[in-house]
């Protein structure tokens, strides 16, 4: 799923200067970014397609440092351009940044400031986002980025709105992606701002990709790692745990029903997730409670008995440092931003929100709840190796302060 955040006017009516072009994109590389990511924007925006109907744009490939930048094994790149020629550009992207516990280069974070202060887009994908973060460019603003590196975006940022869900966000005059081929869908979304659906889907041909892909990065490690963890003794206990978020239990159940002992299970848990079981217990529930204060209108005492967190006290203390706000702001932020289509299918009912409570339960009309998350509606047994799946993946991550803006089109 992807986001089209709603600009600011003064955003949206931000002046290209004078000596940029809207139709040449620069994108800046830095030594040990990975390769495919790097590719992404030198393919769609740098090879003339216009025999398929696709409009060209000008490409400058521009070094973030002295090169020769070594990528992927080991392979030297050298750039024709240096940071001087970011300030011809209109679009500036960022395919990815090499680590994301060191700091970029302060003379690359001047040329994106510089291009963004005139009126030039800035386009994060994968882990560039921390470069933009860097720069302050996502200050106050939604953003996302691979869901593995999220939650250290949104701890070492805390004022960037990171949501860890979408495959990318757009906020206007900057831009951010999710992993890997989820830059490709950013790609295509800013040739279809520019140029139409038409050319998106001329060009999503010739890369033979969809056009528009829905859903976000949850669903697709869904996909990808049900096989793998489902063959773990683990996955029937991860799948118990999903089920029974709504009751207390603790790290000792869970390991008891794992038939090992707790220094045990905490190592193969942690072996097998990266994460210890306690902080994924606990970010599970705050995700629970994320999606029902989205989705239904239990109070937040109400969501806090619901999730199997002991009092609310204990909800907001750990939602607060997980998500860095209340549950009320997040449930008032995240309500204040979402398109009226969105809030209207709400309350439609029926098989708008499979979700939906039967009638003539408490809430029933106002207490929307995905059928996953509803206490009396456990997961089928044949989904929970596919639900531990999901669970082990971005749910480790928990979900940082992201509000997300309006949807695009699906």
């Amino acid at each position: 799923m992807s986001h089209d955040s709603t600009a600011a006017p003064e955003t949206a009516a931000r002046k290209l200067s004078g000596r940029r072009r809207k139709e040449i994109v620069a994108v800046l590389l830095f030594s040990g970014g990975p390769i495919f990511e790097s590719s992404i924007p030198l393919s769609v925006f740098g090879v003339d397609r216009q025999d398929a109907g696709v409009p060209r744009y000008r490409l400058l490939v521009c070094g973030g440092e002295e090169g020769p930048l070594r990528t992927t094994g080991g392979l030297e790149l050298t750039a024709p351009h240096g940071l001087e020629a970011i300030a011809r550009a209109g679009t500036v992207v960022v395919p990815a940044w090499r680590s994301i516990t060191s700091p970029p280069p302060e003379e690359a974070l001047d040329a994106l400031r510089r291009a963004h202060e005139e009126g030039a887009r800035i386009v994060g994908l994968c882990t560039g986002a921390f470069v933009l973060a860097a720069a302050g460019l996502l200050d106050g603003r939604p953003a996302t980025t691979h869901w593995m590196y999220a939650p250290t975006l949104a701890k070492r940022y805390p004022s960037v709105h990171v949501d860890p869900r979408e495959l990318f966000v757009d906020d206007g005059d900057v831009l951010t992606s999710a992993g890997t081929a989820a830059g490709i869908d950013l790609c295509l979304h800013i040739v279809r701002t520019d140029h139409g659906n038409e050319a998106a889907g001329a060009l999503a041909r010739r890369l033979v990709v969809p056009p528009r892909r829905s859903g976000g990065q949850e669903r697709y490690l869904d996909r990808s790692l049900p096989e793998e963890i489902g063959a773990d003794p683990l996955a029937e206990v991860v799948a118990w745990a999903l089920e029974h978020l709504h009751e207390q239990f603790d790290v000792e159940t869970l390991a008891a029903r794992a038939y090992m002992s707790r220094r045990t299970f905490d190592r193969r848990f942690r072996s097998l997730t990266g994460s210890a079981p306690l902080q994924w217990l606990i970010t599970q529930r705050v995700l629970q409670a994320q999606r029902l204060l989205e989705t239904s209108d239990y109070s937040v005492d109400e969501v806090a008995g619901r999730c199997g967190f002991r009092s609310p006290v204990a909800l907001r203390g750990h939602f607060r440092r997980q998500l860095g706000s209340s549950p009320a702001a997040y449930r008032a932020a995240y309500r204040a931003r979402r398109p009226q289509a969105d809030r209207s299918q709400d309350t439609e009912g029926g098989q708008s929100n499979p979700g939906a409570l039967p009638p003539g339960q408490p809430g029933h009309a106002g207490h929307q709840v995905p059928p996953a998350l509803h206490p009396d509606n456990p997961l089928p047994h044949q989904s929970r190796r596919t639900a531990a799946a999901s669970a082990l993946g971005p749910s480790l991550t928990a979900s940082a302060p992201g509000v997300p803006g309006q949807r695009s089109a699906p």
